[in-house]
């Protein structure tokens, strides 16, 4: 109820598409750099224990999957909120 109250507020304004615009670039920033401390993290976890890899890169794997998602959700959601008017 109250998203569709705020969408109605800026449907026509460009103030909106602009934070739109700003909120997806801000959700693909967020997911690359926490894919990036992902894999550092991990590369330094190998390295200390080189027989855990597989499980270490495993986990590392479904974690970026999630991170992906989630910022797959946001970028959509930004997007819509252009398109929609």
């Amino acid at each position: 109820m109250l998203l569709t109250i705020i969408l109605q507020a800026v449907a026509g304004a460009a103030l909106g598409k602009a934070g739109a615009a700003v909120g997806a670039a801000l959700a693909a920033f967020a997911a690359g750099y926490g894919i990036g401390k992902i894999g550092t993290a991990a590369m330094e976890a190998i390295a200390r224990q080189p027989e855990s890899a597989g499980n270490i890169r495993s986990s590392m794997i479904i974690v970026a999957g999630m991170i992906e998602g989630a910022a797959l959700l946001g970028i959509i959601v930004c997007l819509l909120a252009i398109v929609i008017k």
